[in-house]
């Protein structure tokens, strides 16, 4: 068993933000290929094409990436998670801004927060930590209701705000997956495979049986778009991440991400042009307060 750190040190708090930005930034990249790679092709594509670089990665430094360790049935219910998350996200963003949805995908610090104590009793929140978490909370809730009277993207846009949330409560119950079974000791490599690779497959189904045609003549910003998603967001960025989950506490590191709406709030405004509203102003106050009051040391 892979000896788990108490607290976040200085290279953790550094790979976490590296990721955050390039996660916020993924949303405006993916929102900016929707026009030429519609929305589940765009998830397949990504995911498929994760799979084949961490298993060429995997393979050159000799890891064994099949052999029987007990990590199936979470490998398969973290791929399954995986995958439906990622769709709540593609279509969500044909009815949302790239900068809502990047906000709302984080409520998933709330959902490891509260499941983590059932897996891990080491990783209870104090009362002021959850009191923190709830500010964040209705600081999101706040902005979601934005949709219904001022909806920036057209009268649609609770649809992708919703399922924005869904996407974030489904990232919040993988992490729980992985934690909670015989993958939070596995290789990195490994517990990604498993998501990238079942994710791909379910993805490219539900693609063909939507009917809607594959893509082709790409411009440069769409190849630009899928080359960014699919080797520094879902290679280099989710390894890394899967590292960090092995050696550092879970709520600790998932309430840390909360930093990634930040950038993808400014990314969407200077690439996208998406207009920023005071309630999503708001909803970041809360989110870094939130940040703050869970990753303070306990008192002693």
């Amino acid at each position: 068993m892979t000896q788990r750190k108490a607290h976040l040190d200085t290279r953790a708090v550094v790979c976490l933000v590296g990721c955050c930005f390039l996660w916020g930034l993924n949303q405006v990249a993916a929102k900016a290929a929707l026009p030429e790679v519609p929305a589940l092709q765009q998830a397949a594509i990504r995911s498929a094409g994760g799979a084949v670089l961490v298993w060429l990665w995997a393979t050159w430094r000799g890891l064994p990436l099949f052999e029987r360790d007990g990590t199936l049935p979470g490998g398969l219910l973290a791929g399954t998670l995986f995958a439906v998350e990622f769709a709540c996200i593609f279509l969500g963003l044909q009815f949302t801004t790239a900068s809502r949805m990047v906000v709302f995908i984080y409520l998933s610090p709330f959902v490891v927060a509260l499941g983590m104590p059932f897996i891990a009793h080491s990783e209870r929140l104090s009362i002021a930590q959850l009191l923190g978490l709830l500010a964040a909370f209705a600081g999101v809730a706040w902005a979601f209701a934005e949709g219904f009277s001022k909806p920036a993207a057209g009268d649609r846009q609770w649809v992708g705000d919703a399922l924005g949330v869904s996407a974030g409560v489904l990232w919040g119950a993988t992490t729980l997956a992985i934690r909670g079974s015989k993958l939070t000791a596995a290789a990195a490599e490994k517990t990604l495979l498993y998501q990238l690779a079942i994710s791909g497959a379910m993805l490219g189904v539900a693609s063909l049986a939507n009917g809607a045609p594959w893509p082709h003549d790409l411009s440069m910003l769409a190849w630009s778009s899928l080359a960014f998603q699919i080797v520094v967001v879902s290679f280099a960025s989710y390894l890394l991440w899967f590292w960090l989950m092995r050696h550092y506490p879970a709520t600790r590191i998932a309430s840390f991400t909360l930093l990634t709406p930040v950038f993808g709030l400014v990314m969407g405004s200077v690439l996208l042009d998406e207009h920023i509203t005071g309630r999503l102003i708001v909803a970041l106050i809360a989110v870094a307060a939130g940040i703050v009051v869970v990753n303070r040391p306990a008192r002693t």
